[in-house]
């Protein structure tokens, strides 16, 4: 009897870009691949905290440099990403919410939501996965999408829209890129406690509402996504594509 091989974790000679690295989910998802031996881009409009970032990261021996770039430019994000070497691993973290009753929404928020969360992520993955295939190397693009791409919200419904959209292209691109040994998921955290989500914590009945939700009795930390986002992006999930990995400690399943 021959024993089955362990697929591998590690990361090391592939490269990564993080956009939305400077905070939050992307600063965590940037130290899980460097940590597994990826070199890693980071990338975001904010050249001042990618640079605090990148200090911290090189104290630990990563190998790590910034770009600074912003997804809403869909041309120059083309034109950035054509200019450079492919890269083996994508993580989009880039994302914006407006939160309000969906009677109430105004034309703003919803284009500003949309640019970013929907349009800027799709072209962003397009832009990668064509450098790949012009390359002839295999990859593994991973956009963080969320709980609510999957299920409603309240005071939620063009955050829900944009990341239900985002669910859509990625299963599409990964029946496209599938032959081109291109991997395409998502990850979909519940309720994560960031710069961003600080304020909806600190109103108490939606932090009430927001852990009677979760099974698992508590909120989210970025910790909890860096082990998803190292599996997608290694050879331990070398058969994964178009699939969206929960991380929501139980939310929608009930």
């Amino acid at each position: 009897m021959q024993l089955p091989t362990m697929p591998s974790f590690s990361l090391k000679g592939r490269s990564a870009l993080v956009v939305g690295a400077s905070s939050g989910i992307g600063t965590a998802c940037a130290v899980a691949l460097a940590e597994h031996g990826a070199k890693v881009t980071v990338a975001a409009r904010r050249k001042e905290k990618l640079q605090i970032l990148v200090n911290q990261m090189k104290k630990r021996n990563y190998e790590v440099q910034i770009l600074v770039m912003d997804i809403n430019n869909v041309e120059e994000t083309k034109e950035i990403i054509s200019s450079h070497s492919s890269y083996d691993i994508l993580v989009n973290s880039a994302g914006i919410a407006k939160h309000s009753a969906a009677k109430d929404t105004v034309l703003d928020d919803y284009d500003i939501v949309m640019n970013t969360n929907l349009r800027g992520a799709y072209f962003l993955t397009q832009s990668v996965s064509k450098k790949l295939i012009s390359s002839k190397k295999p990859g593994s693009l991973i956009n963080i999408s969320s709980q609510m791409g999957l299920v409603g919200g309240q005071e939620r419904a063009v955050y829900c829209a944009s990341k239900h959209a985002v669910e859509g292209f990625t299963k599409s691109m990964a029946i496209e890129l599938g032959v081109h040994n291109i991997r395409v998921n998502t990850i979909c955290p519940t309720f994560i406690l960031t710069e961003m989500t600080q304020k909806t914590f600190e109103v108490p009945e939606k932090r009430n509402w927001i852990e009677n939700k979760i099974k698992i009795g508590r909120i989210g930390k970025v910790e909890d996504i860096m082990g998803a986002v190292v599996y997608l992006a290694s050879d331990a999930s070398s058969l994964v594509t178009g699939s969206s990995l929960l991380v929501d400690g139980g939310w929608t399943a009930g």
